[in-house]
């Protein structure tokens, strides 16, 4: 198992998690849950670096590859300050992944991944077993390149998404449902999401071959230029103080931000063809579209009410106690 959402820098980042711990104790809890499992849980990933909510939060493939591996060599750096080997820890630190709809670049953001994080292990860190050399990552495909105009259009995104993820060497997939642009994915959505993995693994047999495009002319210099792209961020970041100092000045953020914009303004001029929103458009019924019901206002009014209820009869000395 995993550790899914530990990585509290992307979170801080992206998804504006500021309540659940300020960053100086949340860096602490990740130091201290990595080194724990170390002891206790030797088969258990403590650790996620999460480039998924950085990239649905606007940063480009190469921005959100280079933040990512800033992000692992920030809890990298921590560990070894800390007192852990270098080949205690990394076998354990594995990645997570957004996959955009932008195909062969999404291939080559893998790819100048997997070379770059091989070397930092070895080279920055002096990691001799092999396991902390693997570039072991999660992909999900982009919900942000789902819409609501045409939304059935969806299912070859996501279909051309996962077919990127697989080339590029992911370990697990999630595929999005077609419907997420509408409403949390219906029973309906989520069985066809759930057989486009095993139609491409079982009928297509995309998973039989490792690197299917290593040997490319046009992926391997695409692969070379998304690497020197990543690494120029990445000097950009060290030269900030490192990930955590990065995130802490807003750096990271306001480029995230710049990048957002940049694509919303591609889109809205045109530039950047997105179909059945500024092209291809049809004429269509809003209230056709199937999305997952919204709950009754009135449970939840009561829901609210009662765990107030709750709240309000229990012991505030023992709460405090126990906090």
């Amino acid at each position: 198992g995993t550790s899914n959402q530990s990585d509290y820098l992307s979170h801080f980042v992206a998804n504006h998690m500021f309540f659940r711990l300020a960053l100086p104790g949340a860096r602490r809890v990740l130091t201290d849950h990595i080194a724990w499992c170390g002891e206790h849980l030797p088969r258990w990933n403590p650790l996620s670096v999460v480039g998924q909510h950085m990239q649905q939060a606007g940063a480009t493939p190469a921005e959100a590859m280079a933040f990512t591996l800033s992000s692992a060599i920030q809890y990298a750096d921590d560990c070894v300050a800390a007192g852990m080997s270098p080949d205690a820890f990394l076998p354990r630190f594995t990645f997570f992944f957004d996959i955009s709809i932008s195909f062969f670049e999404e291939i080559a953001k893998f790819r100048a991944g997997r070379r770059i994080w091989a070397r930092l292990t070895r080279e920055r860190y002096g990691a001799r077993d092999p396991r902390s050399w693997r570039f072991k990552f999660h992909g999900q495909t982009s919900g942000v390149d789902l819409t609501r105009q045409q939304p059935l259009n969806n299912i070859a995104r996501v279909t051309a998404q996962a077919i990127a993820g697989i080339f590029g060497g992911l370990q697990s997939l999630h595929t999005d449902a077609y419907d997420e642009a509408l409403s949390c994915p219906t029973q309906f959505g989520a069985r066809i999401a759930v057989a486009t993995q095993n139609i491409l693994r079982e009928e297509a047999h995309l998973t039989d071959v490792i690197d299917p495009l290593g040997g490319s002319y046009y992926v391997e210099a695409l692969t070379n230029q998304i690497e020197e792209r990543v690494l120029a961020i990445m000097a950009d970041v060290e030269a900030a103080g490192g990930m955590y100092r990065a995130v802490e000045s807003g750096m990271v953020q306001r480029r995230i931000g710049e990048s957002a914009r940049a694509h919303q303004e591609r889109v809205d001029s045109g530039a950047q063809t997105v179909v059945g929103v500024n092209a291809y458009r049809v004429d269509e019924d809003a209230t056709a579209r199937p999305a997952l019901a919204k709950p009754d206002p009135a449970q939840m009014r009561a829901h609210l009410r009662d765990f107030g209820q709750w709240k309000a009869g229990r012991s505030a000395a023992e709460v405090e106690r126990a906090l």
